[in-house]
């Protein structure tokens, strides 16, 4: 299948590129660094998601993975209205069979950074609009909302040890994803499964379940 990812340069993005790649599938990605994944079947555009009107045209999407995003004052901007176009772009339409947005436990929680937390809420309710939308091409549109994941944006707070100790007392599995674990439950969201849409799927190793926030100030 055809598969279109945002953000595929490092972290979760990267591992879900070459997930698919692995499997067969052909990637595109779209990301504003220069590509990390060499591949005879990935395809990669330098592009920022915000730049509606230089996003490259690709026919024929069969999945589409949302899963550019930042942490910083462009939350809004980035984490969902630029998810939102993407997603009229290239999900909502005949062919399309799965949609999935990587969104975040604090999207359930709202503990963390407001912005943050306000964008990651608003892919949450827009998730299950395109649900709605899609299902009469018979395809589905779910979030993936990870809790901490081992990637270079989080470097600041795992290598602190302090600050990785209080983390690690507020999650009951006492580690967190690696890019690869997340990217198996993208892969199974969106090629596996059919029948569930609409959905939020939690993977945080239990620490929403003590809703506190740590991170460095």
């Amino acid at each position: 299948m055809k598969v279109l990812i945002t953000g595929t340069s490092q972290g979760i993005g990267k591992a879900i590129a070459e997930a698919f790649l692995n499997k067969g599938h052909v990637v595109v990605g779209i990301d504003r660094q220069p590509a990390t994944i060499t591949h005879e079947g990935y395809v990669h555009y330098v592009c920022d998601v915000r730049d509606y009107e230089k996003l490259p045209d690709v026919d024929g999407v069969e999945i589409l993975i949302n899963n550019a995003g930042t942490q910083n004052e462009a939350d809004i901007d980035i984490n969902l209205k630029a998810l939102i176009h993407i997603t009229e772009k290239y999900g909502v339409r005949e062919g399309i069979r799965s949609i999935l947005n990587i969104g975040s436990a604090s999207a359930h929680t709202g503990a963390e950074f407001p912005e943050y937390c306000a964008s990651k809420g608003g892919v949450l309710a827009y998730t299950k609009n395109v649900a709605m939308r899609v299902a009469k091409f018979g395809a589905t549109c779910n979030s993936l909302d990870p809790g901490g994941v081992l990637t270079p944006l989080n470097e600041c707070v795992m290598s602190d040890p302090e600050l990785w100790a209080e983390i690690m007392d507020e999650t009951p599995l006492k580690r967190w994803a690696t890019p690869e674990e997340i990217a198996e439950w993208a892969y199974f969201l969106t090629v596996v499964n059919g029948f569930c849409t609409g959905q939020s799927i939690l993977v945080d190793g239990g620490e929403s379940i003590n809703y506190n926030f740590v991170w460095k100030n």
